[in-house]
């Protein structure tokens, strides 16, 4: 059984509902100010009282109240026209108190709408709508003075302020929002970038070694074909022997590929290969004309599965790179393996430089496999002749 997660009140609660309840909020204060108990000292106002003397301020109320709800209900779909109404609201509530000010509380409202605004909408939007609330309360402030009415210069600034508050906190939590998503697609992106290398980094290890023994196998067959016969065919059988595990490998990554769903039946692909391969793989290399001397130190143990691929790979390109550039038939293969620590040099007599320059990738795939394990890797001549290529991985402790 599935249950869906809950939105947080602030979300699932529209814009319009919070400004909606905000006005009604500071409404029933206003009202509740002017409700006096008994035994209560009337206060002393410098100016009329509407409740007491006319009911034309309840009607002003009244129209206040629903312009307002009405701006709230516009909030969403139309930002601009439902401050526009908020602020109508305001001023008319203003009225209706008789204040010499729009006051905080009759201004609450659009500072909700001016922080939903700020943070959902562009900042062209929130701007004008911060400049329309800026606007009404200078000219509030304005026509009182013109009037010869009293004005409340110290709290209409600090309404004014609260306004600027307002935009500057839904400003900054849109552009939180903004840097979230901008870092979440960074992200994404830097993890297709590295399932690509990933891919790429495959494809050439385990295709390239193969492709390069076929080379060299169909090449020896073509030119002994007419005068040996026999070894024209022992050529064509490794050639047929290292095309079915190109196949297999291309196989293999094209499922695991294709099922982007995690399954648990991921027995029916083939296991990738690793340190307990290398047999195998010497023995390839030396029927593409090129003698491995595989030698092992250390005790044999069970290596993570990054560790294992990666120095199995790492041996592969070696020996590609050694079949293709040395220009040898020998080579010598060291593994050694430590507790916490694994060694692995490949290095051949050759008179081949080996592909530190140009285009080629196995090298540098080398070193990044290496790096991602926070090893260590150097490739380079060797200053008696030849090649070598040198990694050394950490191995992380087993856990009790």
């Amino acid at each position: 059984m599935s249950t869906a997660a809950k939105l947080p009140l602030s979300r699932a609660v529209p814009p319009g509902g919070w400004t909606a309840l905000a006005w009604c909020a500071a409404t029933a204060y206003a009202l509740v100010v002017f409700v006096r108990l008994p035994g209560e000292v009337p206060a002393i106002l410098p100016f009329r009282d509407p409740f007491d003397r006319s009911a034309a301020s309840w009607w002003y109320l009244a129209v206040a109240t629903m312009v307002a709800l009405a701006g709230s209900a516009l909030l969403r779909r139309r930002p601009l026209p439902a401050v526009a109404l908020l602020l109508a609201g305001s001023v008319a509530a203003a009225m209706a108190l008789n204040s010499t000010r729009i006051a905080f509380l009759q201004f609450l409202a659009v500072d909700v709408a001016l922080c939903f605004i700020a943070a959902a909408r562009p900042r062209r939007t929130s701007i004008a709508a911060t400049g329309m609330a800026l606007a009404v309360l200078a000219g509030y402030a304005v026509t009182r003075v013109l009037l010869r009415y009293p004005v409340g210069t110290s709290t209409q600034l600090a309404v004014a302020l609260s306004a600027a508050v307002a935009w500057l906190i839904g400003n900054t939590i849109r552009q939180t929002r903004d840097h979230a998503h901008q870092m979440a697609a960074s992200h994404a992106a830097e993890a297709v970038t590295a399932e690509r290398l990933r891919i790429s980094r495959e494809l050439h290890d385990s295709v390239a070694h193969s492709i390069g023994i076929i080379a060299l196998q169909a090449g020896a067959a073509s030119r002994v074909i007419d005068t040996q016969p026999t070894a024209a065919r022992s050529a064509m059988t490794a050639v047929e022997a290292a095309s079915r595990q190109t196949l297999s490998e291309l196989r293999r990554m094209l499922g695991l590929l294709r099922d982007a769903e995690p399954r648990h039946d991921r027995a029916q692909f083939e296991p990738m290969p690793g340190l307990a391969d290398a047999e195998r793989l010497a023995a390839t290399t030396g029927a593409a004309g090129v003698s491995v001397d595989l030698r092992w130190r250390g005790e044999h143990r069970p290596l993570p599965p990054d560790i294992d691929i990666a120095a199995y790979r790492i041996i592969q390109e070696s020996l590609t790179n050694v079949v293709r550039h040395a220009h040898t038939t020998n080579c010598r293969v060291f593994i050694d393996h430590r507790d916490d620590w694994l060694s692995i040099v490949v290095e051949d007599d050759g008179r081949g430089t080996g592909p530190t320059t140009g285009t080629g990738y196995g090298i540098a795939g080398m070193r990044e496999r290496v790096d991602l394990l926070h090893g260590h890797f150097h490739a380079g001549p060797r200053p008696e002749g030849g090649f070598r290529a040198t990694a050394r991985i950490p191995i992380p402790a087993a856990p009790r």
